[in-house]
């Protein structure tokens, strides 16, 4: 899962970069290939989100703990991680093709698995492999789109980018759970139909990148690989921290949604649909682009006070629905969290990327996403063994006073931050 209004860590897209030197000519035109990348990364996210409405299968069919579901998060999250460093810059040396097919490969592969090995190691194997192929498509994908944008619409500003970038990022992670949900609940085979309808559209999504014009030209022989370099950006170490604090605490929202909340949905709330356990999530992620899309105008403060007091909001309220079983509440305060962590989030990579030299940007901004995708594991991992002592609602509601706590403590670092900063 990875949530990038601008172009990924460690990419300096090319705006027009015709096909050079070991590029393959172009059989689509630009403007043709943004859409065909566009779809390509929304199915690809897609994908990665396809099991969330499904744990609860896993867990009546075979015993699974909540505990368990975590576990089988974090391995996915490990593996973006993973691929993020070892892999996310690449294709800034090798193309962009060079880089995307062979990802949306391991996604089949992925697929494969969790159609032939449905027990719990099969399930780790594939989230792994899910993991990895993401942290692959997630750099290379944006910095396609960006490049794709540039040439077809030379001298444009990035807003068509910016908001085709974030729709098909993170909607695609909603929209993974909303269809994966409806196919579960409205088709036969629940835990196969939704991988079978997803590997047919991974297979399609290999021949539009075929179709694509590459838009970086091949230079394996003027750079020694190595892995993704993580750095802190600029001298102001308040300010990044306040940056990685905010991508820390959006990241840990977007992960209890994705592993732990279908199942306390279909458990302590007594709603075992599958299309509702879709919903929700598609709800939180829906919530969270439009937020994006929307504060696209807005000032760098302005934009970390709004996602700071929307996310404290959201949480709030989550917390109430939690406490008084109610799903209306429940869904409310999902919708508000979410929203105000993926403004945060945007708020954050703004800030690094505006504090951080040209030359190091992109590994500031790997620092950064290094940073949140621990708030998807280190949290969530935390809730799965707090469920082992106590119920889902308690622990998940010391979850939301840890995180309102870290809010809080951020919003005040970056007052006196701020305050600092004029003086």
């Amino acid at each position: 899962m990875r949530i990038s209004p601008s172009a990924p860590a460690g990419h300096s897209a090319s705006p027009s970069a015709p096909a050079g030197r070991g590029a393959v000519r172009p059989r689509a035109g630009h403007g043709r290939g943004f859409w065909l990348i566009a779809a390509v990364f929304t199915v690809a996210m897609a994908f990665s989100t396809v099991p969330a409405p499904l744990y609860p299968l896993y867990q009546r069919r075979d015993g699974f703990s909540a505990f368990t579901v975590t576990i089988v998060f974090a391995v996915y999250a490990v593996g973006v991680v993973t691929s993020l460093l070892l892999a996310g810059h690449v294709s800034d040396w090798i193309g962009r093709r060079r880089v995307l097919i062979p990802a949306l490969g391991l996604e089949g592969l992925a697929a494969v698995l969790f159609l032939v090995w449905p027990a719990l190691p099969g399930l780790l194997v594939a989230r792994l492999v899910n993991g990895l192929a993401i942290g692959m498509i997630t750099a290379t994908a944006t910095a396609h789109l960006h490049d794709l944008h540039s040439a077809s619409r030379p001298g444009a500003g990035p807003g068509r980018f910016e908001v085709v970038s974030t729709a098909a990022n993170i909607g695609g992670l909603g929209a993974g759970t909303l269809v994966a949900g409806f196919l579960a609940q409205f088709a036969g085979a629940p835990l196969r139909t939704p991988y079978l309808v997803f590997l047919v559209l991974i297979l399609l999504g290999v021949v539009a990148v075929g179709l694509t014009p590459e838009t970086v030209e091949d230079r394996r022989g003027q750079f020694r690989y190595r892995p993704q370099r993580i750095r802190v950006a600029g001298s102001d170490r308040p300010a990044y921290l306040v940056a990685a604090a905010s991508a820390f605490m959006a990241f840990a929202i977007f992960g209890l949604f994705t592993s732990l909340a279908p199942g306390f949905v279909a458990g302590t709330l007594h709603e075992p649909s599958r299309l509702l356990a879709g919903v929700i999530v598609f709800v939180v992620f829906g919530a969270a682009a439009l937020a994006q899309t929307a504060a696209n105008r807005i000032g760098p403060g302005v934009r970390l006070a709004l996602g700071l007091a929307g996310q404290a909001t959201g949480l709030v309220v989550l917390a109430a629905g939690m406490k008084t079983a109610s799903l209306p509440a429940f869904l409310i305060g999902g919708a508000v969290a979410g929203a105000g962590a993926g403004v945060l989030f945007k708020a954050a990579v703004g800030a690094v990327a505006a504090m951080a030299a040209d030359d190091v940007r992109g590994e500031a901004l790997a620092g950064l996403f290094l940073i949140a995708y621990t708030g998807t594991i280190v949290p969530t991992v935390g809730l799965g063994i707090a469920t082992r002592g106590t119920s889902v609602t308690t622990a998940m509601l010391w979850f939301t006073g840890v995180l309102l706590l870290m809010l809080a403590a951020t919003a005040t670092l970056a007052w006196f931050t701020r305050r600092e900063s004029r003086s």
